[in-house]
């Protein structure tokens, strides 16, 4: 392990305020010094300190700070620890300019394909043949044109290439708004994130931004490092250090055996104090940052030892190949006779990303694809109808030869047919959709957030919309998170209400207070309340808090207590973990001895207890039957008013012989018990309202928990999860794997299924069993859609589920960093009314896309057929190149503006969800489709062949090449954008309701579009001539178009009055992919499963897959680093790229992606999914 931590500095940008002789202002150590001493681990380390050093204590006097009390609060001090030492964060890429987003926007192909016919058009028409007046020729262009229409011929191309620039232009904004927004959630994220160090002897929270060398910081369970540091003050402190080292056992740190700490890594159990040594660049994780060219790398590289300065090239680069294995870039694991199996399979494993594809952009994907390639195919159809028919009426109807001088205007012509059938192809390819998509997502995201919902990530949106089912925790969701202490059983009496001091005899009270007092993290404290009138400010854990409470009622003062005994003093500390479910610590008295204090889960503790302190305060024998009836006198009858009981106990231990303080099991045994409490955590007001919500919009809520049976039951019912008469199962964590598993003790999907679907309260269970419970759903088959899940979390152990869940919500308030980097999304406010909001914004999500493919492919089929008939039968489109765009523009961009802005209401959530598997379009919006389309169509094929005749103009059928617009044609156009306008209004209804206008003032940017569009069309039609192809209209013609577009409202009634299910013929569109596709994804992961024989047949297959996805991460990674939004303060967020969070069943080694030496441009596998669109 030293070695895989050594050289993993070499890497240096030059710091600023070091002068050349390396002394760095008048601190007594460089950050050279720093550099070298945070390179080393475990012995080395302590070897280093010692030589150089002789302590930890030696380097908080060099470094000006103090153990006790940390940096004084003196901004000067600050300041000049910043220009010595650095900042701690990670300088942010630039963001994309506005001119490279607009040159990404030219790279699209039909655009490409639009310019190229424009410039080709342009150049013709200012090619004058010389031959050009002969009889001939003028006879092919038909000769109407005088000297201004023929000057006018460059007007096409010169509008085409205009609005291509327009519509390159609103894509680039677009993207380029997307990015803002992003960025600005990015540094909403990071701004989050706080750290408590001790400042001037007092505790505080500050922005992880604001850290500096010498900062003395407390560490505890849950925390995500935010800099490197040397610890000097732990208790049975774990740190998982994977994400840096690849390995996944946790590493024990203590000052006498490995005393470093390093960013980015996970605190797994314990606490301490630890002083800063190394922020932001020259931190572990700013070093590896800085190599993958996330930081903005100055030309300059610094060797951390300045002796090494004549290294060559070759030599930095060997360190850098070094440095990838010491970060564990690229972990090969060795491959041994009967582990190379394994290792495959473990190697395959992580790199599977962790989620597929958002199942909306599987669909919409699919869709585009199936729509582009019809668009390709009729536009294709077009042009060859339209060449082949000219050629024909050209050269064998009228019998003419082919001049050279008139070539130029034949391939005038030719171009015109293939402008007009690349117009057909940018009129039918969606473009809108990706578009759409992204406005509502973004949309959706914005507005989440006064909605407590820090969406992390973007498709987590959507998928709420789908979840099928909740598992939610209890404390803090359900729960308001505020305990106190409302039952207490001591000496041998059940006192409902706290008792007075006089109640208890002085020495039981001295060791309840001492108990409580020391056997608490110090971190825990009651503060007094912000307001007058208001309740005392919890700091810290909760439950704890709750018993310090109890002190305060009690009128003791545990802080005399702490300040006798302070924290440095404690001999051991066994800290609570999730197995354990106690927290044990153990004092030396003044004559030698040891006491211990514990405290945990009551039926858990008791039977630890062998002794209890009975009425008059002695210690009486405390035997299994004693137990029992405690249980059932005491326990049961608290935990089924929904109280959770807490155990207090006590043990005296001799000096001599000395205890084995490692064999945990006989130092926490033989315990007296002082109390058994009954902490009340009330039902937040608002949940029973949402889960019942919930229960309507077709959502499973189940609660796991790690509180004893009856208190969850209770709770479960106080929440509404479950009512009585309900056929439904509570079990404890036991129960359930003794369920799940077979003989052998192996997990059997079978098992599960059988439980699951009535499940509802898995109470004392594991963060394993939460995480088998979530995966077994997930995987399950016996309901035909498959489910999903959504899971709440707060705690470090919550992560593997959190990352198996569809959608994992952290806690903001009480969530720890590691459960935040794990989620999708954060709640601000720990409320589980927030989780509602967000099924609802999803749904919205998916029916706001819904709306504008019900809308796009109405405009799509009508412009096609249109363009594709009227080509066909005239030699020209009625609707002209430059006007499909701008339809295309409205149609595409401005509707999808609109209907994707559409605020949400409560009706979504009387639906079920709509499922993995459910088309996009609906048999309702294939029927809404249709039917418009068949009336608009009808509508402007009326007006093509007989609309000379109803409204007495010049026929503009056959008109020669470079004819004047013609009233004919601009009618049809008018006529045809104001039915999309008017259908733009129907398209906000798509589940077949008649009142098309509701909540339409509710929604301003959807009014303003409509209106807006409308007005440009008058300008267009009025004063566009030759460009748009148009000629004025007068009022009554105007009106005409006006009734038309009208009508549309009224077909619109006609049409949801057709009963959908009468109309079997319909099919539904846009399904999700096909079964044998996921089947496919799934194979990498199920590949443990597979046995021998399959396997051999599979092998070739899954190589494939394997360079496949290799190869995937590679460009995942590589574009995360070139798209990624803010890296500021990456240091904090940096566990979404380097740390694999381990899967507490399965360590498998992280994904990893090669790093090139010389030019860095790969990151570890993107396990977080944080990938920026």
């Amino acid at each position: 392990m030293g070695d895989l931590g050594n050289s993993t500095v070499e890497f240096h940008p030059k710091k600023p305020g070091m002068d050349s002789g390396g002394n760095e202002g008048d601190f007594g150590m460089t950050v050279d010094e720093l550099c070298s001493l945070m390179e080393l681990r475990g012995p080395e380390a302590l070897q280093k300190i010692q030589e150089s050093y002789t302590d930890t204590e030696t380097i908080c006097h060099r470094l000006k700070t103090s153990p006790a009390d940390g940096l004084s609060d003196n901004p000067a001090d600050l300041e000049k620890r910043r220009q010595v030492f650095g900042m701690n964060f990670i300088p942010p890429k630039k963001p994309k300019t506005f001119l490279q987003l607009v040159w990404e926007a030219l790279q699209d192909v039909t655009l490409i394909i639009l310019e190229i016919a424009a410039i080709i058009s342009l150049g013709l028409s200012f090619y004058q043949p010389p031959g050009g007046d002969s009889e001939a020729c003028s006879n092919v262009s038909a000769g109407a044109e005088d000297e201004g229409e023929a000057e006018a011929g460059w007007i096409e191309g010169a509008a085409i290439l205009l609005s291509v620039f327009c519509v390159v232009l609103v894509t680039a904004f677009n993207d380029w708004s997307k990015e803002k927004q992003f960025r600005g959630l990015q540094s909403r994220i990071e701004q989050e994130q706080r750290f408590a160090v001790v400042r001037n002897g007092t505790v505080i929270q500050i922005p992880v931004a604001e850290m500096v060398v010498g900062d003395v910081a407390q560490i505890k369970y849950g925390d995500l490092l935010p800099a490197d540091g040397v610890l000097i003050q732990g208790n049975d402190l774990k740190i998982d250090e994977s994400s840096l080292t690849g390995e996944s056992d946790h590493v024990g740190k203590s000052i006498d055996k490995d005393p470093m700490l390093l960013s980015g890594t996970h605190v797994m159990e314990g606490s301490g104090k630890m002083v800063v040594t190394a922020v932001g660049v020259n931190s572990q994780t700013g070093i590896i940052f800085t190599l993958l060219g996330a930081g903005e790398m100055e030309e300059e590289k610094k060797d951390c030892k300045k002796g090494k300065q004549d290294g060559t090239l070759e030599n930095n680069q060997n360190k850098a190949k070094k440095q990838d294995e010491a970060v564990a870039m690229e972990m090969q694991p060795l491959k041994s006779a009967e582990g190379g199996e394994v290792e495959e399979k473990e190697k395959k494993k992580a790199s599977v990303p962790k989620k597929e594809k958002s199942v909306l952009q599987g669909k919409l994907t699919k869709l585009a694809v199936q729509i582009g390639k019809a668009g390709l195919v009729m536009s294709a159809i077009t042009v060859i109808i339209l060449m082949l028919y000219f050629v024909i009426e050209t050269f064998v109807i009228q019998g003419r030869v082919w001049l050279t001088e008139c070539t130029p205007i034949y391939v005038q012509y030719f171009v015109k047919f293939f402008i007009i059938g690349v117009t057909v192809l940018v009129v039918a390819v969606p473009e809108g959709l990706p578009l759409a998509v992204t406005i509502s997502l973004a949309y959706s995201v914005k507005k989440m957030m006064k909605d407590n919902n820090l969406v992390r990530h973007l498709d987590a949106c959507e998928t709420m919309g789908n979840a099928t089912a909740i598992c939610s925790d209890k404390t803090g969701t359900l729960t308001t998170n505020r305990m106190t202490v409302v039952q207490i059983y001591i000496l041998d009496q059940h006192f409902r209400d706290i008792p007075t001091p006089d109640q208890i005899n002085p020495r039981t009270l001295e060791l309840v207070t001492s108990a409580i007092a020391v056997n608490c993290a110090y971190t825990s404290k009651i503060m007094a309340a912000d307001k007058e009138g208001g309740l005392p400010k919890q700091v810290g854990n909760k439950t704890e808090c709750s018993l310090l409470g109890l002190v305060m009622d009690l009128k003791q003062d545990y802080q005399a207590v702490r300040e006798q005994i302070p924290e440095e003093k404690l001999y051991k500390v066994y800290t609570f973990n999730s197995v354990r479910k106690s927290m044990s610590t153990v004092i030396q008295m003044p004559d030698g001895s040891f006491r211990l204090y514990s405290k945990g889960a009551s039926e858990i503790l008791l039977k630890k207890c062998s002794f209890i302190l009975a009425r008059d305060g002695e210690v009486h024998a405390f035997k299994p039957r004693d137990r029992d009836e405690m249980v059932k006198k005491v326990i049961e009858p608290m935990a089924c008013e929904g109280l959770r009981t807490i155990c207090i106990a006590y043990r005296e231990l001799p000096a001599d012989p000395m205890p084995d303080w490692d064999n945990e099991a006989d130092i926490v045994s033989n315990l007296i018990c002082i109390t058994v409490v009954g902490i009340e955590d009330p039902v937040r007001p608002e949940v029973p309202d949402a889960i019942k919500k919930c229960q309507q919009a077709g959502i499973t809520v189940r609660m796991v928990t790690g509180d004893n049976i009856n208190t969850a039951r209770a709770i479960a019912a106080k929440c509404g999860i479950i009512s009585p008469g309900d056929d439904f199962l509570c079990i404890d964590g036991k129960e359930f794997n003794r369920r799940i598993r077979n003989e052998k003790g192996e997990i059997e999907q079978e098992r599960i299924d059988k439980i699951w679907p009535k499940l509802r309260v898995l109470a004392r269970s594991s963060p394993t069993d939460k995480h088998t419970l979530v995966k077994g759903i997930i995987d399950s088959t016996i309901v035909e859609q498959r489910q999903v899940v959504a899971v709440t979390g707060d705690g470090t152990n919550d992560g593997p589920a959190l990352k198996k869940a569809d959608v994992g919500f952290a806690m903001g308030i009480a969530g720890t960093d590691v459960a935040k980097e794990a989620s999708d999304i954060i709640l601000t406010d720990d409320n589980f009314s927030s989780i509602v909001k967000a099924v609802m914004w999803g749904r919205n999500v998916y029916d706001s896309i819904s709306k504008f493919l019900q809308f796009q492919l109405t405009v799509n089929v009508v412009a096609v057929i249109v363009a594709f008939t009227g080509a066909c039968i005239t030699q020209d489109s009625p609707l002209k190149a430059v006007q499909m765009l701008w339809v295309n523009l409205i149609m595409d961009t401005f509707a999808s503006l609109a209907l994707a802005t559409e605020p949400p209401t409560e009706a979504l959530l009387l639906r079920k969800p709509y499922g993995r598997n459910n088309p996009l379009i609906s048999r309702t919006m294939m029927k809404n489709i249709l039917g418009h389309a068949v009336f608009q169509l009808i509508i402007i094929f009326t007006l093509l062949f007989v609309g000379e005749k109803i409204f007495d103009i010049d026929s503009g059928r056959n008109a020669p090449l470079h004819s004047p617009p013609s009233e004919h044609y601009t009618i049809i156009f008018n006529t045809f954008v104001l039915m999309q306008l008017f259908n733009e209004i129907n398209a906000r209804k798509i589940h077949g309701e008649r009142n098309v206008f509701d909540g339409i003032f509710s929604n301003p940017i959807f009014c303003s579009i409509v209106v807006g569009t409308f007005a440009i069309q008058i300008v267009i039609v009025q004063f566009g001539g030759k460009p748009f192809s148009c000629s004025p209209l007068n009022v009554e013609q105007w009106l005409w178009c006006l009734f038309v577009g009208l009508a549309e409202l009224v077909w619109g009634q006609v049409i949801a009055s057709v009963p959908t299910h009468h109309l079997k013929c319909l099919r539904e569109a846009g399904h999700g992919p096909a079964p044998d596709e996921i089947m496919d994804e799934d194979l990498a992961e199920d590949e443990d499963e597979i046995d021998h024989a399959e396997r051999e047949l599979r092998r070739g297959q899954i190589l494939w897959f394997r360079g496949l996805n290799r190869i995937q991460t590679q460009m995942e990674v590589v574009s995360t680093f070139k798209r990624s939004g803010s890296f500021q303060g990456a240091v904090r967020r940096r566990s979404s790229v380097l740390s694999q969070l381990h899967d507490v069943t399965n360590n498998s080694t992280p994904s990893h992606v090669v790093l090139s030496t010389a030019n860095a441009t790969g990151a570890p596998g993107n396990p977080g999914g944080e990938s920026f669109p």
